[in-house]
């Protein structure tokens, strides 16, 4: 069923622009709020008279003022009591939201994206993604008239002064008791986001020698030049500083990528194979899932390993929603999203450090020696902007030029179109054992798609 509102992650867009309006974000809140109080009123979740609470939290945008009190009116207007958070993690979140027994959490954030746009994501009392069919039924209320229940059932809004502090604590516990981060340097990217004042406490607390960069938002610096999307700068400040390791985390801190002594970096694929490998070495690992993204080398590694794996349709619930299905542990995307289900119930970029760096500990060496020297083959993404209405599955030059790669690639190699769950794009992905080869085939393939659009 197609979405008027939510896409993969929530509703996403650029700030003023509809859907990321004052005025829609508060009736989205009421919305929301109403689903939830006949939800948890349905399941008998709560007494006579008790109101529904709901979690709030928010990235370092400046636009994050203004959602967040639009949010906060649409769900009082419905009867909704709200706990404010500030500036915090979207896996901190889920945690809060599943450790203080609310109906659900709400994040205020547009992940890696620029601070001009913004999004609205949920989480369900579990800490997990809300499922497909309450968010369809918030976004089928959102378009119908606002009320307001009576004055006195409004809901109320509170602040948790110590959100932080349980939220370092609960990241803390995710590492071995047996062990510590004692003579290590580390430089933590906070990405100007919302981790900056959550990160470098967790691995400090836990013994390591910690620098920042990245740790000074303004509400308009979100993802500039730093964090998980742009590693230059930590590679550069983790060899100034001769550090051990770098940390880097995206606006909301559920992505990782991580940066080696000599400045080498580590995507999303090589840390989910870290931790697997130091899993394995405890038990066996059941499965692992990636996405039509996970580079083919990730997946020749687990088979070495005789690890199955599968792949989910890209972005982190879809890992989720199989995982769930297999009963398995541990999957991800190479874009730096880790699911560890033994430790967190959704992608948190501290918590998956936190276990790549344990692995080290158990095992001694190096993050390369635990990666397995693991060499990822060329792999080119080329964003190709979609116009509005443009079918591209059903057009045969784009059809036809697509057999005319994989053909190219003589059985070498993959293709993967995909439209962007989040931008008006065509994600045109070739990878393949030779370099030069995959750079063509990527932009040969590229420049077919933007002949069809322009010709659509």
């Amino acid at each position: 069923m197609g979405r008027k509102y939510f896409g993969t992650d929530g509703v996403r867009g650029r700030v003023g622009q509809a859907p990321i309006t004052p005025d829609f974000v508060m009736r989205l809140g009421y919305s929301a709020g109403k689903v939830l109080l006949a939800e948890a009123s349905s399941r008998g979740h709560l007494k006579a008279g008790e109101r529904p609470a709901v979690l709030i939290g928010k990235d370092t945008r400046i636009s994050g003022y203004m959602l967040e009190a639009a949010l906060e009116s649409g769900l009082s207007a419905a009867g909704v009591d709200v706990c404010l958070v500030g500036p915090m993690p979207t896996p901190a979140v889920a945690y809060l939201t599943r450790a203080l027994r609310l109906q659900a959490g709400i994040v205020i954030s547009a992940s890696h994206n620029p601070y001009y746009d913004n999004g609205i994501k949920f989480f369900s009392a579990q800490g997990t993604k809300l499922d497909d069919a309450l968010e369809a039924q918030i976004e089928a209320g959102i378009d119908a008239p606002m009320g307001c229940v009576p004055s006195g059932e409004l809901g109320r809004a509170r602040r948790i002064a110590d959100a932080a502090g349980r939220y370092i604590e609960f990241c803390k516990s995710t590492f071995p008791n047996e062990f510590d981060l004692r003579g290590l340097k580390i430089v933590v990217d906070c990405a100007h986001g919302a981790a900056y004042h959550i990160a470098p406490h967790v691995f400090h607390e836990l013994g390591a020698e910690v620098s920042t960069i990245g740790a000074e938002p303004n509400g308009l610096n979100i993802n500039q030049d730093v964090g998980a999307t742009s590693l230059r700068a930590l590679s550069d400040a983790v060899l100034a500083r001769q550090a051990d390791f770098g940390v880097a985390l995206d606006g909301d801190a559920d992505r990782l990528m991580m940066v080696g002594p000599d400045g080498s970096t580590y995507d999303g694929d090589q840390l989910l194979l870290a931790v697997v490998r130091g899993r394995a070495r405890k038990g066996p690992v059941a499965g692992v899932v990636g996405t039509l993204m996970t580079n083919l080398a990730f997946e020749h590694a687990l088979a070495e390993m005789k690890i199955p794996f599968v792949r989910a349709n890209v972005g982190d619930r879809y890992v989720m929603e199989v995982l769930k299905e297999k009963g398995w542990l541990f999957g991800g995307e190479n874009s730096g999203h880790i699911l560890c289900l033994d430790r967190h119930t959704t992608g948190d970029g501290i918590v998956s450090a936190l276990q790549v760096l344990a692995a080290l500990r158990e095992e001694g060496g190096t993050l390369d020696a635990l990666v397995g020297r693991l060499s990822l083959y060329p792999q080119v993404l080329i964003n190709v902007p979609l116009a509005k209405g443009f079918v591209w599955k059903d057009n045969a030059a784009i059809a036809a030029a697509r057999a005319s790669v994989e053909e190219s690639l003589a059985g070498e190699g993959r293709v993967l179109l995909r439209a962007s769950g989040t931008e008006p794009l065509l994600r045109v992905m070739v990878e393949g054992r030779d370099a030069a080869k995959v750079r063509a085939a990527a932009e040969a393939l590229a420049g077919a798609v933007r002949d069809a659009v322009g010709e659509g």
